[in-house]
């Protein structure tokens, strides 16, 4: 079976899975994604700028960084990848400003 190819640009070229032709927008487990909500919840009931605070905010970045680059460099299509590169500036604007 020849696999169909989708003009680039389209649609569904964006969101195809590039091995099982399926659409991909959110793919689980997604652990790092988990945590990251973990430690919004938790810095909710921390004191700003306390030791713990700031413990957690660089967890966050870093498991940001991690997410995105992984989706940068793994994402099963252009819609991931991209995801993954503006998380990541993201995440640069905000470490540098």
């Amino acid at each position: 079976m020849e696999k169909r190819r989708h003009r680039p640009g389209s649609l569904r070229w964006w969101f195809e899975h590039r091995h099982t032709g399926e659409l991909t927008v959110a793919q689980v487990p997604n652990w790092p994604l988990v945590i990251i909500a973990v430690l919004w919840v938790l810095r909710r009931f921390l004191v700003a700028g306390s030791s713990p605070d700031q413990l957690a905010s660089v967890l966050t970045t870093g498991l940001w960084l991690l997410w995105a680059g992984d989706e940068l460099i793994r994402g099963v299509n252009p819609w991931r990848r991209l995801l993954g590169a503006v998380v990541i500036g993201w995440q640069l604007y905000a470490i540098f400003t």
